[in-house]
């Protein structure tokens, strides 16, 4: 359930490019589908189970891949994971740290931790990357927390 909930808000967080639409804040997850980038994002977390995790108080920081990093994965993989929640669940709660981090509190080679349980890289020399995978755009805030947006899916460490 706690992996379950920490999916759900990385997957939430880094499905948003805009968190107010109309004057009105959006929570993580209201911030992805509106941004209409985050299409298989927002599948994975429905499918993980994690949307009312997301749009919980939180607060959250999402690391969210966009289309194209899902897209980049082996054919077959986003199939494969979403038929699997738990493995889903897995893979994304590794995309979201508890507590509201915004890049300026960022530094290199700053470790931290994930709802999935496992650490992230953080890099800060010639961009901010985050396990490599670079932030394209970052400092989206939410109602619940903010998300960054990633060039790539991260994966857990296996074992």
């Amino acid at each position: 359930m706690l992996r379950r909930t920490f999916l759900a808000t990385t997957v939430a967080a880094t499905l948003g490019t805009s968190a107010f639409a109309g004057g009105h804040a959006k929570d993580i997850v209201d911030t992805a589908v509106d941004a209409g980038s985050f299409t298989t994002l927002v599948a994975a977390v429905e499918a993980a189970g994690l949307v009312d995790t997301l749009k919980g108080e939180g607060p959250f920081t999402v690391f969210a891949p966009t289309d194209e990093a899902f897209a980049a994965l082996p054919e077959g993989t986003v199939e494969a994971l979403l038929a699997d929640p738990e493995a889903l669940a897995a893979i994304l709660t590794y995309h979201v740290v508890a507590g509201k981090v915004m890049s300026t509190d960022l530094s290199d080679g700053m470790m931290a931790p994930t709802v999935n349980g496992a650490d992230i890289t953080i890099g800060t020399m010639g961009g901010v990357t985050v396990n490599g995978a670079n932030v394209v755009t970052a400092d989206i805030e939410a109602t619940n927390g903010v998300i960054h947006v990633i060039d790539a899916v991260i994966l857990p460490p296996e074992g």
